[in-house]
Parts: C-alpha cells; sequence; structure tokens
C-alpha cells in the first residue's frame, strides 16, 4: 500500500513539475496571476484525481513492472479531464476578458463624462469670477466717486458755516453803524 501511495506522490509531482515549468506556460495566460491561479487549479484537480484513484486502489503493474492496461485508460481519461477542465478554464478567461474590456470602456466613459463636468464647473467658476470682478471694479468707482462727494460736502459744510460766521458779523457792524 505504502509503495502505491509513493507512486502517487511521484505521479503528482511529476504532474506538478510538468505545469510549473515556463517552457508550458499555458495559451492566454498572459499575466504571472493568471498562470499561477490557473496552475494552483490544475494542482487541486490532479490532487483531487490522485485521492479517487487511490481509494479505488486500482494502480496494478503487469509482470513486467509497467503500468496496467488499466491504469493507462485511467490515465487518459484524467488527461481528458484535465483537456475539459483547460477548455473551461480558458472559456472562463475569455469571459472574464470581456467583462475588463467592457470595464474598461466603461472607466474611459465615466473618466470622460468627469472631465467635461470638470471644464463646465471651472467655466462656470472663471465666468463668475469675471463677472464678481466686473462688479467689484463698479463697486469700487461708486464708493470712490461717493467719498469725492463726501469731501467736497464737508467742505461746503466747512465753507457755508464761515460765511454764516461772516454775516453774523457784518449783521453786527451794520447794526452798530445804524445806531
Amino acid at each position: 500500500m505504502s509503495s502505491l501511495l509513493s507512486a502517487d506522490k511521484d505521479q503528482i509531482r511529476n504532474r506538478k513539475s510538468l505545469f510549473d515549468s515556463p517552457a508550458t506556460t499555458l495559451p492566454h495566460a498572459s499575466s504571472r496571476s493568471q498562470r499561477v491561479g490557473l496552475t494552483h487549479l490544475l494542482h487541486q484537480v490532479f490532487a483531487g484525481n490522485a485521492k479517487a484513484s487511490i481509494n479505488k486502489q486500482s494502480l496494478k503493474l503487469d509482470s513486467g513492472g509497467r503500468p496496467s492496461a488499466r491504469r493507462r485508460a485511467e490515465e487518459d481519461l484524467g488527461c481528458q479531464d484535465f483537456k475539459k477542465l483547460y477548455e473551461g478554464a480558458l472559456a472562463a478567461n475569455g469571459r472574464l476578458r470581456s467583462r475588463l474590456d467592457t470595464s474598461r470602456e466603461e472607466l474611459a466613459l465615466v473618466q470622460s463624462q468627469l472631465g467635461r463636468q470638470r471644464r463646465r464647473a471651472t467655466d462656470r467658476t472663471s465666468n463668475m469670477l469675471e463677472t464678481e470682478k466686473k462688479e467689484k471694479k463698479s463697486l469700487e468707482s461708486k464708493i470712490s466717486d461717493m467719498e469725492e462727494e463726501l469731501k467736497a460736502k464737508t467742505e461746503l459744510t466747512t465753507e457755508n458755516q464761515r460765511l454764516k460766521d461772516e454775516n453774523g458779523a457784518l449783521i453786527r457792524v451794520i447794526s452798530k453803524l445804524s445806531k
């Protein structure tokens, strides 16, 4: 029994090393994370197949020490399962790539809309700033005009008071002369 287990472990190690080698990278697995994910998936599948074959105890060698026909048939079945899993993984990758492309297009669209909104906000702000600057200038000119009028008014008030005082003095002089 222990020899069967060690044989299965060697088989699993051989399969793992086959998928870990850089020469056998999977097609369409462009990024390292995709390759690692697929490799991890394949390792799990083969680990599950190894457990099932150990439980069956059908791994027997013929008289020459070679794998029996039944074992070779099971290995072929495992390869077909692997092919189905690989094709499923490729299809899933295709769907994910499609969703990623769609998400990227949506992101680009949202970014362009955000850019337009920012430009509009900037334009509105600049228009408001220009309007505020014009209003500020007009108010400043009104203030300066009012300040000038105020100075003129104080000067007139002072002149008026001086004239009243003079008028009063003249009236007193005329009243003294008329007596």
